[in-house]
């Protein structure tokens, strides 16, 4: 719940760079549903989504270049970098150096480097930094948090985490698809940044990577089917697909303890439910999922037995923005510590020498 200081205080006051996928489907929505901020600015140069822009948020002053944006900063608190890729860097150094606080979508950088100097400029500018890795708030992943908590399945062996999906045609000139470098396009920086971003806020630091990547599809440019294990200190092993050509997918999560045992089928709505015009202030029991699609337990625990399904936990994607309007107002801890990001981007490198060299790093 916000804190009674947090609703007495000015609004903070939000703009929203690019209006594509991530910032009218994610972080717009968001926004403009989280009590203590406003929407304020919207900058996109493409007509269609300016009018898309204009109707959904008619408050929102619409921009069609970032710079006149900078222009104008001391309007405005926050600034959410919501671009392609490339763009995420230099857009998020303009910001900070113009005096505001930045949410970058993810990946944060398409390099350790860049990310580090995007740390560096927000220490020196004393500007907040963030990124936006929503998937930390799932419905599955809470669930699977509570349980490790809870120590429900006992010390964990194995964890398994899949982005199946299927398109076998790529997207001839989209970024995302892109085997430029600089577009940080592919599998494993797309899907693959939130399940390595969530095993290592679960696990911590591997001590070693082993991935292959493959271009699976004609014509495709970047990775579209590649898989990453990660072994920790702990003696976890963590194993991740990543894929655009699973006609059927497995399980979301397998997690395996010497307890017991969790899997869940099926993704959080929350997205889905954002695609289709749903949002948090519009939509009772926000993230809530059927009981059809809760996962299934099996452990034994202090010689009780387990064996049925979990109810999921709400999934809760605005907890991102309203822990965010807390840090700024209030000088808590940001939602997503950066340097989290660095380490889940130096995973990413390591993945990818390890592709091309067919071994494991160690870390």
């Amino acid at each position: 719940m916000p804190s009674s200081s947090s609703q007495s205080a000015e609004p903070v006051r939000v703009a929203v760079v690019g209006f594509g996928l991530a910032g009218s489907v994610f972080h717009a929505p968001l926004i403009a549903s989280t009590p203590g901020m406003r929407l304020t600015a919207i900058v996109t140069s493409n007509p269609d989504r300016q009018q898309q822009a204009r109707e959904k948020y008619p408050q929102a002053h619409i921009y069609s270049h970032v710079q006149d944006l900078w222009s104008d900063a001391s309007e405005y608190d926050l600034v959410v970098i919501a671009t392609a890729n490339r763009a995420h860097v230099p857009l998020g150094l303009e910001a900070l150096r113009a005096g505001l606080n930045v949410v970058i979508d993810k990946p944060m950088a398409a390099t350790v480097t860049d990310a580090e100097q995007l740390i560096a400029t927000s220490k020196e500018t004393g500007k907040l930094l963030t990124v936006f890795q929503n998937r930390r708030w799932d419905n599955d992943f809470l669930t699977i948090r509570k349980l490790l908590k809870a120590n429900t399945l006992g010390p964990v062996t194995r964890f398994e985490s899949r982005f199946e999906r299927y398109r076998l045609q790529p997207k001839v000139g989209n970024w995302k698809e892109s085997a430029d470098p600089a577009d940080a396009g592919g599998q494993l920086f797309d899907l693959g940044s939130h399940l390595i971003d969530q095993a290592l806020f679960l696990f911590g630091k591997p001590e070693s990577v082993y991935a292959e990547m493959f271009k699976r599809r004609e014509h495709a440019q970047a990775d579209d089917d590649s898989f990453v294990a990660l072994r920790f200190s702990t003696g976890v092993i963590a194993h991740l697909w990543v894929s655009q050509v699973a006609r059927l997918s497995g399980p979301r999560f397998l997690v395996r303890g010497l307890l017991g045992t969790f899997e869940k089928w099926g993704l959080d709505p929350q997205e889905d439910d954002l695609k289709a015009g749903k949002t948090p202030t519009n939509t009772p029991a926000w993230g809530q999922e059927p009981r059809e699609r809760w996962g299934h337990i099996v452990s034994e625990i202090n010689g009780v037995s387990l064996d049925g399904q979990v109810e999921s936990e709400p999934g809760s994607y605005p907890l991102f923005y309203a822990r965010l309007r807390d840090a700024l107002r209030e000088g808590t801890q940001p939602p997503v510590n950066p340097r989290e990001v660095v380490e889940a981007l130096r995973v990413i490198e390591a993945a990818q020498k390890s592709a091309h060299q067919s071994r494991i790093i160690t870390l």
